[in-house]
Formats: C-alpha cells, structure tokens, sequence
C-alpha cells in the first residue's frame, strides 16, 4: 500500500483543478504584493534603488616600473600598475562613464622607514601617477589615499614613539602629505588614518595654499576589521604590520560612535564621508545618511571582494550576480557611491543593459 496522504491529484485533474480553485476561494486578500513582481517589467517600474556606472569609484593598485602589471594573488582579476598602465586604465575608466578613480601605492620596502618620509616626496610614486593621469584623462576624477602605512617600515598609519601612535605629530605629516597629493593634480584627499582633528587641519592648510577646491572625503566610519587582508597584500603591510591598529581604528561592536565621529569630520571641513568596510556596516552606512543626509561613499573592501571572487571560482555562487546584487545593496542602504574593485567589471555589465 502507498502512502498518498498529503499528495495533489496530477496535474490537469479536475479534482486537483477543483481543490485548486477551492483554496483559493477561502482567501480574502485585499493586497496581492506578487502582482507587482510578475515580470520583469513589472519590477522595473517599481524598483526602489537603481545602480548607474556614476555610482562607481574604481580603487587602482600602483607600483613601480614601466609597461609593468603585476597580479595580486589575494585579489584575483586585480593588478598592481605602473604609471604608464594605469593611465591606460584611467583612460579606460571615462571610456565606460566610471567617474573616478581612488590611487593606493605600493612602496618599495628600501623606501620605507619609520617616519613614512616618502609620502611627502613630491615625486613620489602616487604624485607621478596623478599628473600622468590628470594630463591624460583631465575629466575624470581622481581620489589619493592620507595615510602613512603604505610608507611605513612598521605598517602603521600613524607615527610611532615607542609602541604609541602618536595623533598630533602624525597629523602634521598628513597634512604635509594631503598638500604635495594636491599640488600634483588630486582632486579628491580621503585621510584614512583615524587620527582625531586631522580633517581641519588639513582643510585649514589646502585653504592657505589656495587649494579651496579640492575635496576631502573622509573616512569618517573605518572599523579595525578583519576584512582588509588581501588589501594589504596590495600594498605590502602585509608582512610589516607591527601589532594592530586597534587603538585608532573603530570598535566593530560599536555605531553610535560612528555618528560622533562623522559628526566631527563635518564640523571641521569633509565634503564626503566613506563607511569602511561596506557589507558588514550596512546598519552604520544608513544611520550615517539618515543623520546627516550629506554625501556618503562605501569601501567593498579588498575581503568583500575577494570572498565573492573565491566563492564564484569554486562555483558556490553566481559571479556576475553577487557582484550586482552587493553594489544595489549599498545603494538602498544610502550610499552615494562605492569604491568597488568590481566597478569596470560592473560598468561593462550596465553598458550591456
């Protein structure tokens, strides 16, 4: 004997037609939201947030050299650049509507010291880049990384005394560092570093120097996270980061501390704020906008990236996708932008319609 309890006659049945019918007429439903999702169509028109290639930042990898690209194996489909590529690449980006690009070098350890002295080198890697790019490709913007760590022997953003990172004396260095980025073509200043009053004193010092235009985007909200690895592979503080950078870095745990934060950064000049990393802050990134409403950007962080890279190689999920279906995610949490290593492979997509 079989067990046919629970089973629907076959398909075509009267008697499954009849129970059919039967179901639904014991339903009293004024609302039938799957109306508005019963085709593609249909969800276009009532789609709430839409991702466009001028929702994009494309973080760029340099180094040294000449027609040189070099993979970096944390990050598949990710390259460290040298000038000449990554003007080429520049180029490539306002070809495909992306509307900048963020630079993050990696120094040659017998450049690094202490004191990350080459970061106020004016013809350091990065101010090389900037005025190749901005001679090649003027229209598109271009961001530069405030912060010491990729100059550092001991991988800190900060400047050491002892085991302390000292905050005044770094923010000098920052200061020194936002200005040559500046003077060398940046449009865009983003002081990554946490250290507490380094945004007014470096809107203070561009404003002297006549450089009233140039905008500071804050990295308001950067968690201390165990997402950026592969990051620092790309930059090389990999294998010289002394300790952490707990004490300058925020609390995963902690929020509200991040609307205080944010809520300094604009008092003292930020023109824009970035939430570092993205998909784990997602909470943080919209009580952000919902606060201060002012223009807010999400780092998908080199982790972010890599996961979903790893996870789509191995056939785990769709690619293409998760990387859409992250990016529309930022957006309905609030953000203006996001700075994606995915973004030309996104504007590709956007430009395929």
């Amino acid at each position: 004997m079989h067990d046919t309890v629970g089973r629907f006659p076959p398909k075509g049945d009267p008697a499954r037609e009849n129970a059919s019918r039967a179901r639904t007429a014991t339903l009293d439903l004024t609302e039938r939201p799957r109306r508005n999702r019963k085709s593609e169509w249909a969800r276009r028109l009532v789609r709430e947030n839409v991702l466009t290639t001028n929702d994009l930042v494309w973080p760029v990898f340099l180094i040294e050299g000449e027609r040189h690209r070099e993979k970096v194996a944390a990050m598949p489909g990710v390259e460290r650049l040298s000038v000449d590529e990554a003007v080429a690449e520049a180029e490539r980006a306002a070809s495909l509507g992306i509307p900048a690009i963020a630079l993050f070098p990696f120094t040659d350890p017998p450049l690094r010291d202490a004191r990350g002295s080459e970061a106020q080198n004016p013809d350091n890697l990065v101010c090389r880049a900037l005025r190749a790019i901005k001679r090649a490709v003027p229209e598109i913007g271009v961001m530069t990384d405030v912060a010491l760590d990729p100059y550092t022997s001991h991988g800190h953003d900060g400047l050491l005394d002892g085991a302390e990172i000292v905050n005044d004396a770094t923010v000098d260095a920052l200061v020194r560092q936002a200005l040559i980025q500046a003077e060398a073509g940046a449009d865009m200043v983003a002081p990554s570093d946490m250290m507490d009053g380094r945004i007014g004193a470096i809107r203070k010092a561009l404003d002297a120097a006549g450089r009233t235009d140039v905008q500071i985007v804050a990295y308001a909200a950067k968690y201390a996270s165990a997402f950026y690895g592969p990051f620092r592979d790309a930059i090389g503080t990999n294998a010289v980061l002394v300790g952490d950078k707990r004490t300058y870095q925020m609390d995963p745990a902690n929020s509200d501390e991040a609307l205080r934060e944010v809520a300094l950064d604009l008092e003292e000049g930020a023109d824009m704020l970035i939430v570092k990393p993205g998909m784990p802050y997602l909470d943080v990134l919209a009580r952000i906008k919902d606060n201060f409403q002012r223009p807010v950007l999400a780092y998908q962080v080199s982790g972010e990236y890599s996961m979903i890279e790893a996870a789509a190689a191995n056939g785990w999920i769709d690619r293409e996708r998760a990387m859409m279906e992250s990016l529309v995610c930022f957006k309905r949490a609030g953000a203006d932008a996001v700075l994606t290593y995915f973004a030309p492979a996104v504007a590709e997509r956007l430009k395929k319609g």
